[in-house]
């Protein structure tokens, strides 16, 4: 699996660049998120745009990653789901447990948000 990682007002937005979100990429991904943290960057965004599948697994390595953000002091947003994700959040109801955005702008300037309330 592969990521672009990029730095916007202090936060960090790591675009998963692959289709599929499976057992096989939940540790690339946690290990992504882990790094970033590790950085001292604990405010994270994940674009999921390009993912047209996630199995429970890879969903299971944002739980985790969203647990070490939250520890660390800061948080991890979603963002572009697909219609097949979207349906997996839904039926997994974790659009309970993660902040989700159209965008990346959106998800980058919700920190800002969060820090004025």
């Amino acid at each position: 699996m592969e990521f672009k990682v990029t730095h916007e007002d202090n936060v960090s937005v790591i675009k998963i660049v692959s289709e599929r979100g499976t057992v096989n990429s939940a540790s690339a991904v946690k290990d992504a998120i882990d790094k970033e943290i590790d950085a001292g960057h604990p405010n994270i965004v994940i674009d999921m745009s390009d993912l047209s599948f996630v199995d429970s697994n890879f969903l299971g390595a944002l739980v985790t990653g969203l647990k070490h953000a939250i520890k660390a002091g800061g948080d991890l947003r979603l963002v572009g789901f697909q219609q097949p994700v979207k349906t997996m959040f839904e039926l997994t109801r974790l659009y309970n447990i993660f902040r989700i955005f159209d965008t990346t702008d959106e998800a980058v300037k919700s920190f800002d948000t969060a820090k004025s309330e």
